[in-house]
């Protein structure tokens, strides 16, 4: 069944390589891209079915990604809701705060397109094969 990714991403340039990464290691879910996190939880408020893998980005207009994090997981609905953090953030402090709200993973973007390009295909693996959704989530999406 295909399912799936939600990639909360304001800047246009990081959406496009995010974009053509995941085209290229040829992974066959939809993506739907929000532009804020107001927009991104508003998205996840009203769609029928869960998305397989929220990629969120930190630095983030209106509602920024660790605001977006935190509501994620107070919610019922989205509380076990894979969340990995994508970001070009270096701060020691947003790793920390990731992890402590509840965040999955924290990948920094590369600025190199093919290492780019090869952790999306490791992210695809594990988030969209390999990873077991939790049976609650499963019956909410």
């Amino acid at each position: 069944m295909k399912r799936v990714i939600l990639l909360v991403e304001d800047n246009e340039s990081d959406e496009k390589l995010t974009l053509l990464a995941f085209k290229a290691c040829g992974v066959p879910h939809d993506i739907v891209v929000q532009r804020d996190g107001a927009a991104a939880l508003e998205w996840l408020a009203h769609v029928p079915a869960l998305p397989a893998v929220v990629l969120l980005d930190l630095k983030l207009p209106l509602i920024d990604g660790l605001e977006v994090l935190k509501r994620l997981r107070c919610g019922e609905r989205t509380k076990l809701l894979p969340v990995v953090v994508l970001t070009s953030s270096i701060q020691e402090d947003d790793v920390a705060t990731s992890y402590a709200l509840g965040a999955n993973a924290y990948m920094r973007k590369p600025v190199d397109f093919m290492e780019f390009s090869d952790g999306v295909k490791a992210l695809s693996r594990f988030w969209l094969v390999l990873n077991e959704v939790p049976p609650r989530l499963s019956e909410r999406s």
